[in-house]
Order: structure tokens, then C-alpha cells, then sequence
């Protein structure tokens, strides 16, 4: 960036009020526009962090749809949405954009309830297609004429429900315009040239209009020659399309295939989807981009800057956080660690080899290493079969995407008591990422599976005991943390067995009885401490295990205390408090007073990780007021359900 070119954007990008702002430039000065655009990313996410890469290769990708189709009139639909950052500049929220992901502000994906230019709520990949071919189906029902776009990113073919969208919109034979956005493949400029000659050649009107004549010509002349010629004339193009382009997939599932294109050439974009517009057919656009275009550090680098945190514009360094390292980092650690000794560990991932903290074990341990790209229902399937042939997979997803391998978590895994161990990173709130990425429902949709353990450390040591006794087990074994860092304890040197089950009582109270669990375990002890300044003596349990619950430990404290708090970083409904309740319900204890703590029946929305947790008072001093007002039996308002008071249950 220069001074000229940030003095520059106020003469052009600040007059783009909407779509219809860019429809009255020359085309001749959407280059500019596209780097005025490129500027305030880089600014923007450089203070709140963010997907940049997938954002700056779209730019001109975004330009020339927003200046050939018009929303909100035409539907535009991005796959997972963290390319859409200029989508967003573009559409009114210029201004605003400096507040992107932080809490109140703008948030990282579409968003229906933030714009009318946003369309469908997004932020995991694959659901793109599928959308956009049922809002085309519903276009087509009501008798309308517009549009309907869906961008999809190459990583998101490698998703198995693209391929169901594709299948079905295909036979529907209905107007839909898919853009492939493709920043992977590499493509030489001349190669690039050529193609967007040639796609630009054969979506124009003159050459539409003589090959369907020559098609029609052909079909037309009698008898046996005119079929044979029509056929051999068919052949010969699908035959060149095959060698040229890789269009052929797509053309057998039904789509007219255009590209590839030079993804940042505007002018060429600009006429190809000006004579796209025409059609009455599904097609795909093929548009070759680069990941971080604009800005060199992410060019050469787009994986680091795909989902990056605050950065020096000019170096591209990211902010070092200090402290403790981050419970990722230990599982990596702890992954190649115990691999040295345990051939039959084997990584597995859904394209997050270094989100995961996987990298290094791909690197030591590279044919034991397995990204099976965006397909966590297959990865669920696939580590299947590894368990059932004597080895120990460790399936390393996010806490949000392993809900997508949910049926095959039940069906295929803990059916057949496969020895799978699932590590969900990222579970809790995650942050600035919002609501599609906060890994809040795992406790209560795994708790209710027959034959898994789940498990929860409260700090990274304890992580590394449980990943090492979840390998040993022979069990399907489910362990949750935290996108936080560790809380600071000394790593041992090797490792420890946990027995399953068992939880582990830190502090002796005879007021109150306080069960939490992960991430929890640690403000709920700090809070003990404070409470015992008031006056309150606490017990403190680390659960450790979701399921199986340590029965007896819970049932002795929770009987001499009478009254019991469960705190987790968990949905309420169904979660690990709701095990907590069942267990003593289940036994009858009489007299006994509960309070959960947790999030709320609602979408927690984005934010910083600290916010977010202060705001559902997830905190020392959230847990301690909220404490002392139980004890003092000041009305609480429970999150889920107000205070519950168990009596004596009848079998």
C-alpha cells in the first residue's frame, strides 16, 4: 500500500453505496477500486484478524458479479462466506467494515439478519449449491426471472454434499450460475489467456447462436448422414472440451461449463457473466484466482493468512502471545510424542492439518498422516475402518464440524465399538469466528451414544493423560478442549493413566457443592477461594469425564453439601449439567437444591473469546456472584430453567 493509493480511495471507493454504485463506473476503473477494496482488508484485518487470504482472491471475482447481476433482486450465495469480506464493503457496510467480528460489529460471514444483501446464513462449506438450487427451484415456482449465484471455493468440491447440490441441479435442469472459485490449481498466464478467450468466444451471442444452427442444420438433414454427422460433430466438441478444459465432470452432471478464466481479470469476468446472464441453464464458471492476491505476504504464505489474528502490515508478523502454550499445541506435541512409541497411531483431519496442531505429525509421521479434506462424515468413516483393523486412529476436528460425521459417530464408529478417538478442538466459544463456529453442542449430542467415553481436561497436562489413556483404552473415546491457551501447569514427562470414570476432588467445602468441567475447572476453583473470603465453604470436583459421570464422588459431596452447582462451557439443554441432574435425580437424594451454569437455549454471536464468557458470566467472578447468591437464596435466574430442587423419586 501507498499514501496515493489510501488518498485515492476516497474519490472511488467511498461513493460505493451499493452495487448500483459500480454498474456507473467505467470498467476501466474497477482496477483501481479493486485495490482501493484490497487496502481496506488488509487494514481492517491487520486490527481484528480474520480470513484475508480467501477474501483478497476474490476481489475482482466480486466486482464484476456485483456489476453484471443485481442484488437483492438476484440471489448470490457464498459457500462457507470467508471470501466475502469485499462483498461486504460493496454492499453498504463500508463504513462499518472496521468493525468486522468484534463484538456488536459486523460479523465474518453472511449473515441474513445483518443485510438484505446476505441471502443464507454461512460459514460451513458445501452448502452453497444445495441452497442456491432450492431458491432457483423456488424462483421458478413463484414465476420469477432473476438470478440465483452460488460461489464455491475449490476446497469446497471436496465436500460430499457439493456433489449431492450438483447431482440434483443438474437433472433439475434450472437457471442456476455456479462460480468456481479455484485457488489451487496452478495455471500459466498463457494458458490463463487462451482461456478466457476461448470462454468468452463461446458464450457469446454469435457463436451461441451458430453452433445451435449448425446443431439444428445437422439434425435436420435426413435419414442415417444427418444423425451421424450431428453425432460426430458432438463427439469432436465434447472430445475438445475434455482435452482443453476440465469441464467434463461438470457437463455430465448437466451443467454448461465455462472456464477456466482468469479469475482477476475484470474486463474478461465482466463479458463472461454478461453473456452467462442469458442462459436459461445450469452452468458452471471455472475462475482461476490466487489465495492473498494483493498482498505478498499472503500470496506466498495463504495458509498462515487464511485465518490469521492481528498482524504488521509491513512484515506480516503475526502478534506472539505470551504464556502458556495452547491446548492445540500440546496435542501436537503429545500426538507425535506417543507416536514414537505406538506404531498404531495414525492422524486423521478434515483440512485443518495446522488448525488441529497436526502439522508436525504430518511432517515426522507423513504415511501416517491423513487429510481427508472438507469431508468430516467420510473422515468419521475412514478412521472406521483403520480401528477395525488393529490401529488407533485420532481424529483431530473441530468441535463445530465433527456435528456434520454425527450419524457416522453413532452408526459406523460406536455401533461397533471401533476404537476411534475424536479430539474436538475449538470446543466452547470460540471467538471473533461467531456462531457457526462456537463448538458449544458437542457435550450434549455425544453424552446421549452408547459406548463412547467423552472426556474434558481442565488444563493442558491433563489433556495429554487423557489423549494417552484414550489410545490405550480400545474404546471410541470423544475429548473436548478449549481454543485457549493452557492454564500453566507443568507438563509431565510421561504421561498418566486416568481410570475411566473417575473424577477428582480439589477442594472440600460442606456449603456448596461445585462440579465443573473442562475449561471450567479452573475459574471455578479461583472462585472457591473467593467464596471462602464471603464466608461460603466450597467443594470443588473436576468431573473430567461427560460420560461415565464419577457416580459415587458426585452423590457423597452433593449429599453433605445439599446444595450443587454444575458449571461447563456447554449448551445447557441436554448438556453436562443435565447429566448431573439425571444422575441425582436417578438417586433420590432429597432436599437438594441445583444450579446450572452454562450458555443459554440461544446462538451466542461473535466476539472475542474473554467477551463472549464474561457476557454468559462464565468467569471467576461470574461463578463466585452467582454462588452467592445461591447460597444466600437470592432469586437466580437460571439460564435454562431456575434453581430445581430434587425430592425423592419414585421407580
Amino acid at each position: 500500500m501507498n499514501k496515493d493509493t489510501c488518498d485515492f480511495r476516497t474519490s472511488i471507493l467511498e461513493t460505493i453505496n451499493s452495487p448500483e454504485d459500480i454498474k456507473k463506473l467505467p470498467v476501466d476503473s474497477l482496477k483501481m477500486l479493486s485495490q482501493e477494496v484490497r487496502d481496506l482488508i488488509i487494514e481492517t484485518v491487520s486490527v481484528r484478524g480474520g480470513h484475508l487470504a480467501s477474501s483478497l482472491g476474490v476481489v475482482e471475482l466480486t466486482l464484476a458479479i456485483l456489476r453484471v447481476f443485481s442484488p437483492p433482486a438476484d440471489r448470490i450465495v457464498f459457500d462457507v462466506g470467508h471470501q466475502a469480506y469485499a462483498y461486504k464493503i460493496l454492499t453498504g457496510r463500508r463504513d462499518v467494515f472496521h468493525t468486522l467480528r468484534s463484538r456488536g460489529g459486523i460479523a465474518g460471514f453472511p449473515k441474513r439478519q445483518e443485510s438484505y444483501y446476505d441471502f443464507f446464513d454461512t460459514g460451513h462449506a458445501g452448502n452453497a449449491i444445495s441452497a442456491a438450487a432450492g431458491m432457483a427451484q423456488a424462483r421458478c415456482l413463484s414465476g420469477n426471472d432473476h438470478k440465483v449465484i452460488a460461489i464455491v471455493g475449490d476446497g469446497s468440491l471436496t465436500c460430499g454434499v457439493s456433489y449431492e447440490g450438483l447431482n440434483q441441479a443438474g437433472a433439475a435442469e434450472k437457471d442456476l450460475i455456479i462460480i468456481l472459485n479455484d485457488n489451487e490449481m496452478s495455471i500459466s498466464p498463457n494458458v490463463g489467456a487462451m482461456a478466457a478467450y476461448l470462454s468468452k468466444i463461446m458464450t457469446g451471442q454469435i457463436v451461441t447462436r451458430f453452433r445451435d444452427e449448425v446443431k439444428n442444420l445437422l439434425k435436420n438433414i435426413p435419414g442415417i448422414m444427418g444423425r451421424s454427422m450431428y453425432s460426430l460433430a458432438k463427439q469432436f466438441e465434447d472430445a475438445l472440451k475434455g482435452f482443453i478444459t476440465p469441464g467434463r465432470l461438470f457437463e455430465d452432471l448437466g451443467f454448461n461449463y465455462v472456464g477456466p478464466i482468469d479469475g482477476h481479470q475484470i474486463k474478461h469476468l465482466v463479458e463472461t457473466f454478461t453473456n452467462v446472464r442469458r442462459f436459461k441453464k445450469p452452468v458452471l464458471i471455472h475462475a482461476i484466482t490466487c489465495k492473498g492476491k494483493g498482498y505478498c505476504q499472503a500470496e506466498d504464505n495463504p495458509c498462515k493468512f487464511h485465518g490469521v489474528g492481528p498482524f504488521e502490515i509491513e512484515t506480516g508478523k503475526t502478534q506472539e502471545s505470551d504464556g502458556p502454550p495452547s491446548y492445540t499445541s500440546v496435542f501436537g506435541q503429545a500426538m507425535v510424542k506417543f507416536a514414537e512409541k505406538d506404531p498404531r497411531i495414525v492422524a486423521v483431519t478434515a483440512a485443518m492439518e495446522y488448525g488441529t496442531g497436526l502439522a508436525d505429525f504430518g511432517q515426522v509421521y507423513p504415511k501416517r498422516f491423513f487429510d481427508v479434506g472438507i469431508a468430516e462424515q467420510h473422515g468419521v468413516i475412514f478412521a472406521a475402518g483403520l480401528a477395525l483393523e488393529g490401529l488407533r486412529p485420532v481424529v483431530a476436528i473441530y468441535s463445530t464440524f465433527i456435528q456434520r460425521g454425527y450419524d457416522h459417530l453413532i452408526h459406523d464408529v460406536c455401533m461397533q465399538g471401533a476404537p476411534v478417538i475424536f479430539a474436538m478442538d475449538r470446543a466452547g466459544i470460540v471467538g471473533e469466528d461467531g456462531p457457526t463456529h462456537h463448538g458449544v453442542f458437542d457435550m450434549a449430542f455425544t453424552r446421549s451414544i452408547p459406548n463412547l467415553v467423552v472426556m474434558a481436561p481442565s488444563n493442558e497436562d491433563e489433556l495429554s493423560d487423557m489423549l494417552f489413556t484414550a489410545i490405550q483404552s480400545g474404546k471410541p473415546i470423544a475429548i473436548r478442549y478449549p481454543r485457549s491457551q493452557g492454564v500453566g501447569v507443568p507438563l509431565k514427562n510421561e504421561p498418566s493413566l486416568i481410570p475411566i470414570g473417575m473424577g477428582q476432588l480439589l477442594r472440600e467445602g460442606r456449603d456448596l457443592c461445585l462440579v465443573a468441567i473442562g475449561s471450567m475447572v479452573d475459574p471455578t476453583l479461583v472462585a472457591s477461594e473467593l467464596l471462602a473470603a464471603h464466608g461460603i465453604s466450597a467443594s470443588v470436583i473436576n468431573a473430567r469425564f461427560v460420560k461415565p459421570l464419577d457416580r459415587e464422588l458426585i452423590l457423597d459431596i452433593a449429599s453433605s453439601c445439599k446444595k450443587v452447582m454444575t458449571i461447563e462451557e456447554g449448551i445447557l439443554n441436554g448438556g453436562f449439567g443435565s447429566s448431573v441432574l439425571e444422575l441425582l435425580a436417578d438417586e433420590g437424594l432429597q432436599n437438594l437444591k441445583i444450579h446450572r451454569m452454562g450458555i443459554p437455549d440461544s446462538f451466542v454471536e461473535h466476539g472475542s473469546r474473554a467477551e463472549l464468557l464474561d457476557d454468559l458470566g462464565l468467569t471467576v467472578n461470574g461463578i463466585t456472584n452467582v454462588a452467592r447468591q445461591f447460597c444466600e437464596d437470592t432469586e437466580l435466574h437460571d439460564q435454562a430453567s431456575g434453581f430445581i430442587t430434587i425430592g425423592r423419586v419414585t421407580h
